[in-house]
């Protein structure tokens, strides 16, 4: 049976100190490379952690830039139609704590962003966000504390923007058919044609 590491200092002891260039990079504010790559990113994912402790992840996407940068610590993001499971928004009610991913596709550096997170529903706020002419429900407030360009070795070993490693979809089933093995009594192909009507039509 493996051995479980339990604290930072043996952490230390098997990874050793970070470089100064890896403790030197990180920020308390969004300086012009940051804002860029916000500007440039149409994906990022955003981790939270309710009541019970549990963590959870989840990609939020939208045209590049629909991330507004109010100012140097503070984040607005808009959050479009989904499947209202609200599972971050349910966490920023009981934990205020986020961490966040940007990416930038052909990009193998990531930006990452942590901070204190709030729900809105301003109308003047969210008015930039709008989508042909539909505002969000309500824009995840983010009040930024920590900010640092990540290196590119996770997408480098993945090569995740090489066309040659794409994975073909039919390598999966279709998400109809996933869910119908997952929920008893779903029919695959009325599940796939209501997929694919909420994304044609609801996308905001």
């Amino acid at each position: 049976m493996s051995a479980t590491v339990r604290s930072e200092e043996d952490l230390r002891s098997i990874y050793g100190t970070p470089s100064r260039l890896a403790s030197g990079k990180q920020l308390d504010c969004l300086d012009v490379h940051a804002r860029r790559f916000i500007e440039l990113s149409p994906f990022l994912v955003i981790s939270s952690q309710g009541a019970d402790g549990l963590g959870d992840v989840s990609p939020k996407g939208d045209a590049p830039g629909f991330v507004q940068v109010i100012d140097d610590r503070t984040l607005l993001i808009p959050d479009r139609p989904g499947n209202n499971r609200i599972d971050t928004l349910s966490n920023l009610m009981a934990n205020d704590g986020v961490g966040l991913l940007f990416l930038v596709p052909g990009v193998c550096e990531t930006l990452r962003v942590n901070g204190r997170a709030r729900v809105v529903t301003d109308q003047d706020l969210l008015a930039p966000t709008a989508v042909r002419g539909r505002l969000p429900a309500t824009g995840i407030l983010v009040a930024v504390e920590e900010v640092y360009l990540h290196c590119a070795k996770a997408l480098v070993r993945s090569k995740l923007w090489e066309a040659d490693h794409k994975v073909e979809r039919r390598s999966l089933p279709s998400l109809g058919q996933m869910l119908a093995d997952q929920i008893a009594g779903l029919d695959a192909v009325d599940t796939d044609a209501k997929v694919e009507d909420s994304i044609k039509n609801r996308l905001y």
